[in-house]
């Protein structure tokens, strides 16, 4: 097979992702600290992530199904992993095969479980107050766990980013259910809810977006570093006369001659059109204003103070998470998990 270079890369740091996972874990204090990895690993690469984060010493993984779990075997060496949606009925064989458990999340999978066969054990979601999914309180309260071999109980905080009563009310539904349901660990914080403090780490903390450069909260800012790191190779450099316009729709002028840098990206590859009007590259650490409307495989720079840039150099791509967010209106989730598979991932 002919090796093509893409157009497009993705460089992502392997030192800034443990740093990241080594600050969430020292914030979840005596707690073992685990890892996100659904949406292949937010976008990033799962089967790299988790190399990265075994070698530093994280041993509890997710993922949101078992597609994702058979993709990583086989597992690193004294590793688990958990499948946060659970077992439907097609994906019994692969619960079956796969070192793997499912996190149950309702009575029916709890039954289906308890068929496959008694005493494997399993971890078990349940719900104090998102209303996605989980048993509900009062079936994990009223006998549907009874006797179930449970690794760890898991709930999920609906509003970690934000200040508000529902954290509390969430925390005192949790520690009611730890007192009534035998489990060997116990588990509610996201990234979000590790920066809400000791109270909610229990014995087990599961962040994903902080581990791949999200903000969670303002507590976090300081500490959490940018991994993704996407960059555009630039197709064509053109000059554009004062008055003409760049792009579908007409919407953006030359204000003066200017000269624009087409790069090999476009909203196919997640680099949406919502970017029009706030986004950028730079180039040897010269801004590049995005100008004109972002096409399907095709954006437009204005790179009239960038006066070495030529076709085939590389943009890199304003893409500060919490920065871009804020100014495009897509969330931190979004713009990783969006960038699409003509990104070649290059980890240093």
């Amino acid at each position: 097979m002919i090796a093509v270079p893409s157009p497009l890369r993705l460089r992502l740091s392997s030192d800034a992702l443990v740093a990241n996972w080594r600050w969430l874990a020292a914030q979840s204090g005596a707690a073992a600290c685990g890892a996100a990895l659904k949406a292949d690993g937010y976008g990033l690469g799962a089967r790299e992530v988790m190399r990265h984060l075994a070698a530093a010493g994280c041993r509890d993984f997710f993922v949101a199904t078992w597609a994702e779990a058979a993709a990583l075997m086989p597992l690193p060496a004294n590793v688990s992993l958990s499948v946060l949606h659970g077992v439907g009925e097609s994906d019994m064989v692969a619960a079956r095969l796969l070192p793997a458990r499912p996190v149950l999340n309702s009575v029916e999978q709890v039954q289906r479980w308890r068929e496959a066969g008694e005493g494997q054990r399993c971890d078990v979601m349940v719900d104090t107050g998102m209303n996605r999914l989980g048993l509900r309180v009062e079936e994990a309260l009223g006998g549907a766990l009874d006797g179930l071999a449970i690794e760890t109980l898991h709930s999920h905080l609906a509003s970690a980013d934000e200040d508000c009563d529902q954290n509390a009310r969430q925390l005192v539904t949790f520690c009611a259910l730890r007192d009534r349901v035998p489990a060997r660990r116990y588990s509610l914080a996201n990234s979000a809810g590790i920066c809400l403090g000791a109270d909610y780490t229990f014995d087990l903390t599961r962040p994903g977006i902080a581990l791949y450069g999200g903000i969670p909260r303002v507590e976090a800012a300081e500490h959490i570093r940018q991994v993704a790191f996407p960059g555009a190779r630039v197709l064509q450099v053109r000059t554009v006369p004062a008055g003409e316009t760049v792009g579908y729709g007409a919407s953006w002028a030359a204000p003066h001659d200017c000269r624009i840098a087409v790069a090999n990206l476009g909203y196919a590859d997640g680099y949406l059109r919502c970017h029009a009007g706030s986004g950028g590259a730079t180039w040897q650490g010269q801004a590049l204003p995005l100008v004109g409307r972002v096409s399907m495989d095709l954006t437009a720079f204005d790179a009239s103070d960038a006066a070495g840039v030529g076709e085939g150099d590389w943009l890199s791509l304003s893409y500060d998470l919490p920065e871009v967010s804020g100014r495009s209106g897509l969330s931190q989730y979004e713009l990783l998990t969006g960038l699409g598979s003509r990104f070649e991932r290059v980890w240093g």
